[in-house]
């Protein structure tokens, strides 16, 4: 990656073409991602202000919860990293999505690295390029606190690094480097369950690297690391009552009732829907039949780096270590890969729902490397002219796919950056205007629906206070309970409704016929009700 240059007395690193072409790659995608952060692109929500109040809450001392309010399973780790910038200058949207974009960063130099090592390094620049790319579905799953996926991905690179040094030789401190492996496993487990199949994977190629080690203090260590990381975890858990244990809860949001989808139309909507989205080679409103073409053509490409590893493994014969953890690596990535898909499509709303589930995929990212390495391979043996006329037609046809690749995600990141992003700024213009206009003028507590409350008091910074009601205005979805009760005991609530909303509607006829039904304002796209008296009809 680097030279040593002795300039005036010092050694300087001097990074070679393969890799500055890399920085500069990966310079140009975080400046893409900050400027979309300035702009709160992609737009916020109330899931995502959860996670921003949650910060606000640790920042002040208020509160330290280990998962997300009203959840028993969805780690709180990104509110832990943005709490001391809320702390520090207010709640904003920027602020909040900063270490978002850090871990961003994070991710590309260890994906460089870990791909430099085990591939070649034109071929990680190539990746970084990729990488540096991003339509909405993308750059939602990496730069907005939704809980899990931007961090535990970095999490998987670096243990795989350490595997990588470990197996080498390169690593001093071993023991440390293995606690420092549990450390990040326990602390993926605590963040996102949806990283199990790479943890797994990871597990089993470090066992292989230093089975020895692990039988003494290094084993200790391993599993010391990963309590430490999954401790707030198990703490909670050892107090939760029956049925609130984070299992049971994830089980039954899992779980959803009537007859299940045939594996065929499961198969489609995470090969055809979810792993093309996943990669940033559709729109967000889905896939065209054109673009489909990468979710036909992954499972091939598993295979072949899945083949390529094993015979890269059985050259290297009973040599070093250092020698044969490269394709074990690359085994490693594949697999995880495989059991992410098979995950994925077992839930029925890979087929019911793929676009709105396709982000539970994102993780797959992190195989890129071992999915394209056949292709590369290819078409640079045909470009060496090593090969047959049949490999001269397979490298061909691979550079017909990479070329395809790498234009159709820089097409569908181009029309995001052009005509994407308007949409998103118009809703965050009026959700403001509304923030504002209540802060200012009240009411400081209402009602309102659940992707318009926890926004609406992370914007205001819990100046105003909305609990949440379902379109038929009974309680509804209510995160931090303290919200519901404090809008509670106010006498005189207002209400927070969308123009033409089923709750709006279901508001003004409730109103129609009272004498004391209160002003009514229009504000960004809301209207905002202040009854005279109190209307709680759930009551």
């Amino acid at each position: 990656m680097s030279h040593p240059e002795q300039h005036r007395g010092r050694w300087r690193p001097r990074l070679d073409r393969p890799a500055l072409v890399a920085l500069l790659f990966g310079l140009a995608g975080v400046v893409y991602r900050l400027v979309l952060t300035l702009f709160t692109v992609p737009v916020s929500n109330s899931d995502e202000a959860t996670f921003g109040l949650a910060a606000l809450h640790i920042g002040q001392g208020r509160e330290h919860p280990v998962f997300l309010y009203g959840q028993h399973y969805m780690g709180m780790v990104e509110s832990y990293l943005a709490a001391p910038l809320v702390a520090l200058f207010g709640p904003s949207w920027p602020v909040l999505r900063l270490p978002m974009l850090a871990l961003y960063a994070v991710f590309l130099y260890l994906i460089h690295r870990l791909t430099r090592r085990l591939c070649t390094p034109w071929f990680a620049t190539f990746v970084v390029g990729l990488l540096a790319l991003g339509p909405e579905r993308v750059v939602r799953d990496q730069l907005t606190v939704v809980g899990g996926r931007p961090e535990v991905k970095p999490a998987v690179l670096l243990m795989l690094l350490i595997t990588v040094g470990l197996a080498a030789g390169t690593v001093h401190r071993r023991r440390l480097a293995i606690g420092l492996f549990g450390l990040l496993v326990g602390l993926a487990v605590w963040s996102d369950w949806l990283i199990l199949p790479y943890l797994a994977v990871a597990g089993l190629a470090l066992v292989w690297a230093v089975r020895r080690d692990l039988l003494g203090w290094s084993g200790l260590l391993l599993v010391a690391g990963t309590v430490v990381g999954v401790a707030p975890m198990i703490v909670d858990n050892l107090r939760a009552g029956p049925g609130d244990d984070s299992l049971s809860v994830f089980r039954e949001v899992s779980t959803k009732t009537g007859p299940l989808p045939p594996w065929s139309d499961r198969i489609r909507g995470g090969l055809l829907e979810g792993v093309p989205l996943a990669h940033g080679l559709c729109p967000v409103d889905g896939c065209g039949r054109w673009q489909q073409w990468f979710g036909v053509l992954y499972p091939v490409l598993l295979v072949a780096g899945a083949a390529l590893a094993v015979l890269a493994y059985r050259r290297a014969g009973r040599g070093p270590r250092g020698e044969r953890v490269g394709p074990v690596v690359q085994l490693t990535l594949v697999a995880g890969a495989v059991l992410t898909l098979l995950s994925y499509v077992r839930s029925p709303l890979a087929a019911t729902s793929p676009l709105d589930n396709a982000r539970y995929l994102s993780v797959l990212q992190l195989s890129l490397p071992a999915v394209l390495w056949p292709l590369w391979v290819a078409a640079l043996t045909a470009w060496r002219g090593t090969c047959s006329v049949l490999g001269r037609l397979a490298g061909a046809l691979s550079v017909a796919v990479l070329a395809a690749l790498t234009v159709a995600m820089l097409v569908i990141t181009v029309l995001f950056a052009a005509t994407g992003t308007a949409a998103s700024r118009t809703e965050e213009r009026q959700a403001r205007e509304l923030a504002a206009a209540l802060r200012a003028d009240g009411p400081h507590e209402v009602y309102g629906d659940y992707w318009t409350c926890n926004r609406l008091i992370f914007n205001t910074d819990e100046s105003v206070i909305c609990g949440v009601l379902d379109a038929d205005l009974s309680p509804g979805q209510n995160r931090y309970r303290p919200y519901w009760r404090q809008v509670g005991r106010a006498a005189r609530p207002g209400y927070v409704t969308e123009i033409d909303s089923p709750m709006d509607r279901r508001l003004r006829a409730l109103l129609a016929d009272r004498a004391d039904a209160g002003p009514v304002r229009e504000v960004g796209g809301y209207r905002v009700y202040h009854p005279d008296t109190p209307v709680r009809p759930w009551r």
